[in-house]
């Protein structure tokens, strides 16, 4: 009794295909600076992504992240890939508190990338909700 041999044939994955997203002149970076990381978008003017970066994907790891050195290598390989693709000057939208904010900043000028404009978009409460009781020692 010889028993048939079954053989599976290897599934392979489906490739993903690549969307063209058109490139201009003009984009916008959006930087967003937290205490840990820095996290850096370059679109073009309707918003589609082009290029990004970040702290930890530039290499760093724990509370290296969020020295504002991390935050210049984090944009400098961002802008790279957005000159490459084209793009010549932005308008730069600033988040949050941490310590890569200027130094981000610096690096899109120092990458060859002019700034048309700078807006910091942090939220701020405008009274928000009622705060936690005083913590009493």
């Amino acid at each position: 009794m010889a028993e048939k041999a079954i053989k599976k044939e290897a599934v392979k994955p489906a490739k993903r295909k690549k969307t063209n997203v058109k490139i201009s002149q003009k984009g916008k970076v959006y930087i967003i600076a937290t205490f840990n990381n820095t996290l850096v978008t370059i679109t073009n003017d309707k918003g589609d992504t082009v290029s990004w970066g970040s702290a930890g994907a530039a290499g760093f790891k724990g509370t290296r992240k969020s020295t504002p050195y991390a935050a210049t290598v984090a944009m400098e390989q961002a802008a790279k890939k957005a000159l490459a693709l084209g793009i010549q000057s932005v308008d730069v939208s600033v988040k949050g508190p941490g310590a890569g904010r200027d130094s981000a900043l610096r690096a899109i000028k120092s990458a060859g990338i002019s700034i048309s404009s700078i807006a910091d978009i942090t939220p701020i409460p405008h009274n928000g909700p009622r705060a936690k009781k005083k913590r009493r020692v």
